[in-house]
């Protein structure tokens, strides 16, 4: 890349005012493992890594972003992103693993989330995609990682789309969860089949006043909840619904939940400096990057279908569907193939 980095930060800003080569890839089949049971391939029974050692503090942009980064300074960068109501915790495993494979891992909490707090009491509570993708960028210059391969699930995968979609020069390659996640406002306007509106049940809720109240007042029972019917059949314990839940302490985190379900709705505005960048992203982008998607079979939240998206994905790409009742926290919950997945679209570059 000619351009330096600071340049491109001001190039992505200004669209808003805006090593591993390994043989086995070539034939690599995350829906079967030959001398692994689905369970075991995706949800080793080895001692697994269930935190992280250290929380670091970087001030990016409009936030003093708490992250955690695992593996080399050399290596090769790798940022993961969370979802909600999840945590940078849906990584722990990944990133162990990609670590110990030479990458350099970061993963940040969301603003909204954890120990990620705005440098300004007068910064709205924005919780709108272009904002969290700008965010990203922000974090990538103050880290001063010029490119990195970007992977999320949920809100972690719209924003991974968008960087990846409207700043390929700092996308080196996508993992996404679900695929093509990039929305609109306008597109947002159009009712969906009763079956399909039902599944956004809280996005409905939290149009209310009496939502914003309640997930103010009931928000680790909320999340959980949405745990559960997410991934149906993850048997996920206590302490680990309890580690990721003080990350929903944070005291935006209501109103960034609560304004990313109104704005999707047109209920309420955005800030005006994303407002280039949303007509961007409103005409749905492609994406060039080499990409992965992966899916679960027991997926319970919203998600499209990935023959829908398929024709968004216009550099090398592929898409694994996993079985075994994998549900929506995905990395979490089979980290092995998130992992896979990784070294895959990192092989599409080479």
């Amino acid at each position: 890349m000619n351009t330096p980095k600071n340049i491109n930060r001001r190039h992505f800003l200004s669209m808003a005012s805006f090593a591993v080569t390994i043989a086995e890839l070539s034939s690599i089949n995350l829906l079967n493992a030959e001398s692994h049971t689905q369970a075991d391939r995706y949800n080793p029974i080895s001692t697994k890594q269930t935190s992280f050692e250290q929380i670091k503090q970087i001030k990016a942009g409009v936030l003093d972003v708490g992250y955690t980064e695992a593996g080399p300074s050399h290596g090769q960068p790798v940022i993961l992103l969370h979802g909600w109501p999840y945590d940078i915790h849906s990584y722990t495993e990944v990133a162990s693993l990609l670590a110990a494979k030479g990458y350099r891992v970061i993963v940040p909490y969301l603003r909204g989330y954890g120990t990620t707090h705005f440098l300004s009491a007068q910064t709205p509570r924005n919780g709108q995609q272009s904002a969290l993708a700008t965010d990203v960028i922000a974090l990538m210059d103050a880290l001063k990682i010029e490119k990195a391969i970007i992977g999320g699930f949920d809100w972690g995968a719209r924003t991974a789309n968008i960087v990846a979609a409207l700043c390929p020069e700092r996308c080196k390659a996508l993992v996404a969860v679900s695929g093509y996640l990039i929305g609109s406002q306008q597109a947002n306007q159009t009712p969906l089949s009763p079956k399909a509106e039902l599944s956004w049940w809280y996005q409905f809720y939290f149009a209310t006043e009496r939502g914003h109240i309640g997930y103010q007042a009931n928000r680790r029972d909320f999340a959980k909840l949405i745990w559960q019917t997410a991934s149906p059949k993850w048997q996920f314990d206590e302490p680990t619904f309890a580690q990721s839940a003080t990350a929903f302490d944070n005291p935006d985190h209501v109103d960034i939940v609560i304004h990313n379900y109104r704005w999707r709705l047109g209920l309420v505005a955005g800030e005006k400096q994303y407002d280039e960048l949303e007509k961007k992203l409103a005409t749905g982008p492609v994406i060039t990057v080499p990409a992965v998607t992966l899916e679960g079979d027991a997926n319970g939240a919203p998600h499209p279908d990935p023959s829908v998206y398929a024709a968004k994905f216009k550099g090398k790409y592929a898409h694994h569907t996993l079985l075994g009742g994998i549900g929506h926290n995905l990395p979490q919950e089979a980290p092995l193939a998130f992992v896979d997945a990784i070294l895959e679209a990192d092989s599409f570059t080479k």
